[in-house]
C-alpha cells in the first residue's frame, strides 16, 4: 500500500518515444507530457519569503472595502452566519477553522461564539483593522493574516507578496502541524468560491489533492465552501445525470466525500465593488446567475484515495485518461481503450466486469478508478499508456 508523506512527492522521469500518427508511448507511471519540462514542486518558488505585517494599513471608518480589484461575495447576514456556524461546528472534533476572505467578520464572530479557533485569511487590507480589533476581544482565538486562500502557492516563479503566500510559510507561522493522511482532519476551510475563474480554482485544488502539495502536504484538509449551484450539480453528478457528468465530477468524487450541507439564495450575500456600493449585474449572464442559489458543500479527502496503483506520482495519467474519455462521452468504453492503452482491451473489460456495449456515461467514478488501476497493474506490458499529442494543449 502506498502511503503519502509530508513534502513534495518524487516525480518519475518522462520516457517518451515517437510513434505513428499523433501518438506517442509513455512508460508505466510516466507523469509528464512529451516536450513539457518538469516543474519543481508544481511551480512553487524555491525561496522562503516573509509574511508582511498587517500594521500600517490605516484605520477605516467602515469595514466596507474602498479599493478593490474585483468584487467578492460576503456573508453579512447574522442569520446565515449562525446557520453556517451551527452546521460546521462539531464540539468533539475541535479543529481550527481557516476562513477565506471573511470580510466584515460576521461568520467569524459566529464561529468564535461557539468556541472555535479561527484563522482569518483576508485579501482586502481594508477589512484587516476591523478583524484585528475583533481578535483582541477574543483573547488569541482569532489570527488575522493578509492572504488570499485561493492564491496560495502560486505557480509563477519569483517574489511572492501578499495576498499571495506559500502554505508552508503560512502554516509554519500559525503552528499548524502535518497530520498523516491515514489519520484525521488537521483543519477545516470555510469560505466562498470566487466567482471569477471558479472552474480554474476547482482544477488547481484537484491537482493539489492528488499530488499532496500545497495545503494537502499537511493532511486531509476539509473544505466547506459556498459554490455556484450549477458547478455544485456538476461536481455531484453521476451517470444518472449524464448531461452534467464530466471528468471534473469523477475526479472530485474519487478524491473526496462530497456532502451538500446547505442551499442559500444569492440575495443573502452582499457583493461590493471598488466604491463600496452593491454591484449591479451588467450582462444577461449575470442576471441569470443571480437567480441561482449558492450551495455550501463539504469536500473531505478520502482516506483510501491512494493505492499502490494510484499515487501522487502517476495521478496526472489518471487525469489524462478521464479527459480523453469525456471528450467523446457517448462512445463505448472499448473504443476508448484502444486509443488509451496497448493492453488487451477485452482483458481489461473482463477484469473490470464491464460489457462491450458499456458507454463512458454509464460508468461511475469508482469504475474509472478501478479501470485505471487495472491497466496500471498489468504485468505483461512494459508500456501501458498511449497519449494523443493534441491533448497537451488542453491539460489543465
Amino acid at each position: 500500500m502506498w502511503v503519502p508523506v509530508a513534502g513534495h512527492p518524487p516525480r518519475l522521469t518522462l520516457s517518451a518515444f515517437s510513434g505513428a500518427g499523433r501518438f506517442c508511448v509513455l512508460r508505466c507511471g510516466a507523469a509528464r507530457w512529451k516536450y513539457v519540462p518538469g516543474r519543481n514542486g508544481r511551480g512553487l518558488s524555491d525561496f522562503h519569503q516573509q509574511l508582511l505585517p498587517s500594521q500600517g494599513f490605516g484605520e477605516s471608518p467602515s469595514w466596507l472595502p474602498k479599493c478593490r480589484f474585483e468584487s467578492r461575495h460576503y456573508i453579512t447576514s447574522p442569520r446565515l452566519a449562525e446557520t453556517v456556524a451551527q452546521i460546521l461546528w462539531e464540539k468533539q472534533a475541535c479543529k481550527p477553522f481557516l476562513e477565506c476572505n471573511p470580510g466584515p467578520g460576521i461568520l467569524t464572530q459566529a464561529l468564535l461564539e461557539r468556541g472555535a479557533r479561527v484563522i482569518a485569511l483576508e485579501s482586502d487590507r481594508t477589512f484587516i483593522p476591523h478583524l484585528e480589533s475583533l481578535g483582541k476581544k477574543w483573547g488569541g482565538k482569532l489570527d488575522v493574516v493578509h492572504c488570499d486562500f485561493f492564491k496560495l502557492d502560486p505557480r509563477n516563479h519569483g517574489v511572492v507578496k501578499p495576498p499571495s503566500v506559500t502554505s508552508e510559510l503560512l502554516f509554519q507561522n500559525l503552528g499548524i502541524e502535518t497530520l498523516p493522511w491515514s489519520k484525521g482532519i488537521p483543519l477545516k476551510v470555510v469560505g466562498i468560491f470566487p466567482t471569477k475563474n471558479e472552474k480554474k480554482t476547482l482544477w488547481k485544488l484537484l491537482h493539489d489533492i492528488y499530488s499532496c502539495t500545497s495545503i494537502y502536504r499537511y493532511g486531509r484538509v476539509e473544505l466547506n465552501l459556498f459554490i455556484n449551484e450549477t458547478e455544485c450539480q456538476k461536481l455531484m453528478a453521476n451517470p444518472q445525470n449524464p448531461r452534467l457528468y464530466q471528468a471534473l465530477s469523477v475526479l472530485w468524487q474519487v478524491a473526496c466525500k462530497l456532502e451538500l450541507l446547505h442551499v442559500e439564495p444569492w440575495s443573502s450575500f452582499d457583493i461590493y465593488t471598488q466604491n463600496g456600493q452593491l454591484e449591479k449585474p451588467k450582462y444577461r449572464e449575470s442576471l441569470e446567475e443571480m437567480k441561482q442559489n449558492l450551495c455550501l458543500i463539504r469536500l473531505t479527502p478520502r482516506r483510501n484515495l491512494f493505492t499502490e496503483n494510484l499515487t501522487p506520482v502517476n495521478y496526472d495519467v489518471f487525469f489524462h485518461m478521464l479527459k480523453q474519455c469525456f471528450m467523446k462521452r457517448n462512445a463505448k468504453l472499448i473504443d476508448h481503450l484502444h486509443s488509451l492503452s496497448p493492453v488487451d482491451a477485452m482483458d481489461i473489460l473482463k477484469q473490470t466486469r464491464k460489457k462491450e456495449k458499456t458507454k463512458i456515461t454509464n460508468m461511475y467514478p469508482r469504475d474509472f478508478k478501478r479501470l485505471f488501476e487495472t491497466i496500471e497493474c498489468s504485468k505483461d506490458y512494459t508500456c501501458k499508456w498511449l497519449y494523443d499529442d493534441f491533448m497537451e494543449d488542453i491539460v489543465t
